[in-house]
């Protein structure tokens, strides 16, 4: 069993650099990734190969699109703030 199977892991800032390291390493250990930035073209070739990642457009200074995304995911076990 991976380590991260069957845990929600919220990820701010995804697309790129220290984001998009954590999310290719968290998808590995088995996580659901839900895979957040303002800029998800370089998320998209992934969002199709890879099932157990969620990506969503995310503006991380928006408390209404926060409070609808922490709805959308139910329990988050790990919140990973990059951006």
């Amino acid at each position: 069993m991976k380590r991260l199977q069957n845990k929600n892991i919220l990820l701010t800032a995804a697309a790129q650099g220290i984001g998009r390291a954590s999310l290719l390493r968290f998808l590995e250990e088995g996580a659901t990734v839900w895979a957040t930035d303002i800029n998800l073209k370089p998320l998209e070739a992934l969002n199709h190969s890879e099932k157990q990642l969620k990506v969503r457009k995310l503006d991380v200074c928006d408390p209404d699109s926060i409070a609808k995304l922490i709805e959308e995911i139910g329990t988050i076990d790990v919140l990973f703030n990059c951006a």
